[in-house]
């Protein structure tokens, strides 16, 4: 079922637990999350990066999405990830997205909270929360990482733009880590404790599994799972029999793949038989 982000998250809210958040790009992935989160009776994100509502990517992988959420009888949200401008945003809500990232980390304090609270007023038309980005969250292959969310910051944003929910720099980065992070718990705790809101981990994969659980004990309360997605797909095209030419039978261990990746998280997250 079709479902709002902050109908989603407010059940990751009450059940203490946090709500994946998977990266798709095509209909197998959709596939393999989706068939996860029916089995394992999880709430589910499907989210598309920004740079697919540039073109026509968007618009062909939101229907492919919308009759997946009809489909299931589990919550599914359909979220906009990294939304990098108010063009995309709108793009995604006329393709029928119920939930929106915009993500202006990279400018100044003032700058970011005042586009962020625009872009929560639009949305709040079509009736759809908006999550938002405090302290950028960059990329592994970065030569040094940004500066950490500041709590005393994180409270002030929350209350000056009324996100619905925010992404906070606490020692993740999207990408495969050379290294395993290690998360400041104790911000996560305090940013929860100032805002009040449910609070997102980006960059999830790759980060051990003792951190996320204390990071939801914390106060998470949704993880982006990207890469490694990616990583499960392409792993089941490159284990498939290449003389299986018929591509939907030839996508059938990519779909396996995924779907065995996207359980593994949704267990991890504790979602698993929430609904």
């Amino acid at each position: 079922m079709l479902t709002g982000l902050q109908e989603i998250l407010t059940l990751a809210e009450e059940g203490g637990y946090a709500v994946p958040a998977f990266n798709v790009y095509n209909m197998e992935t959709v596939m393999g999350v989706s068939q996860a989160a029916q089995e394992l009776r999880s709430p589910v994100i499907l989210q598309c990066y920004s740079r697919l509502f540039d073109g026509d990517e968007g618009e062909f992988l939101s229907r492919i999405i919308l009759k997946a959420a009809e489909k299931a009888d589990v919550p599914v949200c359909y979220h906009l990830d990294h939304g990098a401008g108010l063009k995309e945003v709108i793009r995604a809500l006329r393709f029928g997205a119920t939930g929106v990232m915009l993500d202006v980390s990279l400018l100044p304090f003032e700058s970011n909270l005042r586009e962020m609270k625009n872009a929560v007023a639009v949305c709040a038309h079509a009736g759809v929360a908006v999550e938002g980005e405090l302290g950028h969250i960059g990329s592994t292959s970065d030569a040094q990482f940004a500066a950490y969310t500041e709590p005393e910051e994180a409270e002030r944003f929350v209350a000056g733009t009324g996100v619905a929910a925010l992404a906070v720099m606490v020692g993740t980065a999207h990408g495969r880590y050379k290294k395993a992070p290690v998360l400041d718990i104790g911000r996560i705790a305090e940013i929860k404790k100032r805002t009040g809101i449910p609070l997102v981990l980006h960059g999830g994969s790759g980060v051990p599994d003792e951190q996320i659980r204390a990071a939801i004990g914390a106060g998470i309360r949704k993880v982006n799972f990207g890469t490694d997605l990616c990583y499960s797909f392409l792993d089941g095209i490159f284990a498939s029999d290449r003389s299986q030419y018929a591509v939907d039978l030839f996508m059938k261990e990519p779909v396996r793949c995924v779907k065995a990746f996207a359980s593994s998280k949704i267990r991890l997250l504790g979602a698993e038989g929430r609904i």
